[in-house]
């Protein structure tokens, strides 16, 4: 059962009698879950709301389809962005080992967040949320997608990089939100 989020960390607080959601346990799945996975389950829930009309007052029209597309075109741009200076820093993508990376990235789009890859998966999530017409989907798929990416792969990078980059890393974390 979740119990709040910090608002910086988004770190769930789990509350202890929980078995499988607690922290040792979710401390397993740390990296096991692509982004990838998580982005298509939060797809998923915002679907599956938009499905059960559970806000019964959707928003609809083309309008709203129109700026979906718009948002989730600029979160697949925000990711390949993303992805593309890592290429050209020649350290690694895979999101299972990021004791692998090799260096920091710190420019282009990373001067704005310093997760564009998975602030690109969030916006998809949001703009199709906003293509499906679900208020309830617009808050539980991307919050459901912010709080499984943030715990599961974001705190465990960090660490890496804190381990790795020392000074350099803590300077950027200084000067760049996780988020936006």
């Amino acid at each position: 059962m979740i119990r709040g989020i910090d608002t910086e960390g988004m770190q769930l607080n789990l509350s202890a009698n929980c078995g499988l959601c607690h922290n040792r346990g979710v401390a397993a799945l740390e990296t096991r879950i692509p982004p990838v996975v998580q982005w298509a389950v939060a797809a998923a829930i915002t679907w599956v709301a938009a499905l059960m009309d559970l806000d019964g007052t959707p928003l609809a029209g083309p309008a709203f389809d129109a700026i979906g597309v718009v948002v989730a075109l600029a979160g697949l741009a925000l990711g390949v962005s993303g992805g593309r200076l890592f290429s050209r820093a020649s350290t690694t993508i895979d999101p299972h080992r990021p004791d692998e990376t090799s260096s920091l990235v710190t420019g282009g789009v990373y001067r704005f967040t310093r997760n564009p890859m998975y602030l690109g998966l969030t916006f998809i999530v949001v703009g199709w949320a906003l293509f499906l017409g679900s208020v309830v989907g617009l808050i539980v798929g991307p919050g459901f997608l912010l709080a499984a990416l943030t715990r599961l792969q974001i705190k465990p990078e960090e660490r890496v990089l804190a381990d790795k980059f020392a000074d350099e890393y803590e300077a950027f974390r200084r000067r760049t939100r996780r988020w936006l």
